[in-house]
Order: C-alpha cells, then sequence, then structure tokens
C-alpha cells in the first residue's frame, strides 16, 4: 500500500496521532505493550478508533527515566514497525537516535518524531534527509530535565528570560534552520513547542496553546502533545479535582484536542484515540463553518 505523504503533510483537517509506548517506565502505560502482540494489537486497536497516525516509543522521556540501550530501542521499535506496516499503518518513530531512525524509515516507517528536535543526535536530521518521502517532526527541546535520562547533569531548564511564548518560538526557529541546514526539506518538516518538555506548569504551557495562530504562521504543520501530561492534572486541580483520574487526564486532553483541531493543528498526540477522534471531529467541523 502506498501512502502519500505529502496529503499527510498537507492535510487540512486536524489529525489524531496515537501513542504505543513499548517502554518499560512511561508514566501511563509503562509495560504494557513491550510484547510485540500485544504491541500490533494495542496499534491496530487505535487504528480501528480513528488514529491517523500511530507513534511509536521505546524509550521514555518522562522526569526521572533512565535511558535504554541502543539495541533495545532498536529491536523494540522494529518489532512494532515490522508488525504494522503491513496493516497498513502510518507509523511516526519517537526517537532522538539516527540507527533507530535510519532502520524504522528502511523498514516501511514514515515519521521520525525527535523530542530532541535534531540537538541529541545530530544525525537524525541526516538520516531523515536521506529519505525525501518522509517527514520529520521538530520538537522544542532544552536538554533532559533535572534528573531525567541517567548521568547527564542536573539542570534547570525550565526558566525562561522572557515570555516563554517568545522563547519557546526563537528557540524552535533556530532548531528549525538547523535541521534545514542538514539537508531536510521544508516540505518535510513539522513543528512541536514541545508542551511539558522543560516546561513543568500551567503557567509555562497554556500560554504556547494561546499563542498557536503564531506557531501556524511560520507555514509548517503544528503537532500538540498535551495528553496525560504533568500540567493537564495540574490545570485540573486548579479547578477543583481533587486527585485527577488517568480518565479525567484523558477527557481534559481532549477538551484540548477539540481547541487545537478548532485553531487548526496539524494533529494531536494522545494515548486516549477515541476520545480525541470525537473531539478533533468537532473542532474541525466548527473550523470549517468559521471560514464559510
Amino acid at each position: 500500500m502506498t501512502i502519500d505523504m505529502k496529503a499527510i503533510h498537507d492535510s487540512d483537517r486536524t489529525l489524531v496521532m496515537g501513542v504505543l509506548n513499548i517502554t518499560e517506565d512511561s508514566f501511563s502505560d509503562g509495560g504494557l505493550w513491550l510484547d510485540p502482540a500485544n504491541a500490533k494489537a494495542h496499534g491496530e486497536a487505535m487504528m480501528k478508533d480513528g488514529a491517523d497516525i500511530i507513534d511509536i516509543g521505546a524509550e521514555s522521556t518522562r522526569p526521572g527515566a533512565k535511558r535504554v540501550s541502543e539495541e533495545d530501542e532498536q529491536t523494540r521499535v522494529l518489532g512494532a514497525v515490522d508488525a504494522l506496516i503491513p496493516e497498513g499503518a502510518v507509523l511516526s518513530i519517537d526517537t532522538t537516535r539516527a540507527s533507530v531512525a535510519r532502520m524504522a524509515l528502511e523498514h516501511g516507517a514514515q515519521i521520525i518524531n525527535d523530542v530532541s528536535g535534531g540537538q541529541l543526535d545530530r544525525e537524525v536530521p541526516h538520516a531523515v534527509a536521506e529519505h525525501t518521502e518522509s517527514l520529520y517532526i521538530v520538537q522544542h527541546w532544552r536538554g533532559w530535565l533535572a534528573g531525567s535520562a541517567g548521568n547527564v547533569p542536573d539542570a534547570d531548564t525550565s526558566v525562561y528570560a522572557n515570555d516563554v511564548a517568545d522563547d519557546v518560538y526563537d528557540e524552535l526557529m533556530k532548531q528549525v534552520d538547523d535541521v534545514l541546514h542538514a539537508g531536510v526539506a521544508p516540505s518535510q518538516i513539522i513543528i512541536d513547542p514541545g508542551l511539558g518538555f522543560s516546561k513543568p506548569s500551567v503557567e509555562h504551557n497554556f500560554p504556547l496553546m494561546v499563542a498557536l495562530e503564531r506557531f501556524n504562521s511560520t507555514g509548517y504543520p503544528v503537532l500538540i502533545g498535551a495528553s496525560r501530561k504533568r500540567f493537564v492534572g495540574a490545570a485540573l486541580a486548579d479547578a477543583g479535582i481533587d486527585e485527577p483520574s488517568m480518565g479525567s487526564k484523558d477527557n481534559a486532553t481532549a477538551a484540548i484536542s477539540a481547541l487545537c483541531a478548532e485553531h487548526g493543528v496539524w494533529a494531536v498526540r494522545v494515548h486516549d484515540v477515541a476520545k480525541s477522534r470525537d473531539a478533533v471531529a468537532i473542532g474541525n467541523a466548527w473550523r470549517a463553518f468559521a471560514n464559510v
């Protein structure tokens, strides 16, 4: 099956990206999908629920997570890719390693979702550039949060000297410039302001969502990943909802998905596909009527 990746990149409706964590320690579903058969079944279930894209990640990026070995990441990712490509899936690979990106693309994956935005492994953009039909999600990234990813220096990467939206925009556009310089074509690029990454609080993240039109104005499609992030639970708590459950976080994520669709983002990255599919449908319809 041939998938038109230009049509995916240029989609005029907001897409739903389902999260498939093949990890031991992701905060919401670590360990559930490590077995390749379970990973395939979960990916297929998300596709049935309406996921346009499946985002496969074999290394948790949550605060406090330890890096997995390169070999383990490759094995986990390729097992899921080889299982889901024959089912007609559009696959995004959540990795910061060029070796994993190259192998996944060679096995049929179509998108690389690099949370470091080309900074952790400078070869990742080159791997994408070698596959001109693939897409590259460039996320705003300042480095691992304090205590994350093993033996890296603890540092406070969440201090923004100016307005958070200004700083994130400027830094993300610099990352995009670097990726373009590495040979990635503008038509391959999708941008992501990186909600939750070096942005622990509501005050860090809501201003970025308020500034969606600014990110849209770059001409690059915009991905938003708010699903089950810490700030979503904090916002619910601020609204008087004590000890928000995972279900209530998914409900709140669906609300964010609807707002993102209404504002014309390219895709939302979510754990509960069915809830956000419905929410995005309403947001897409709202935007269509607003533009009549």
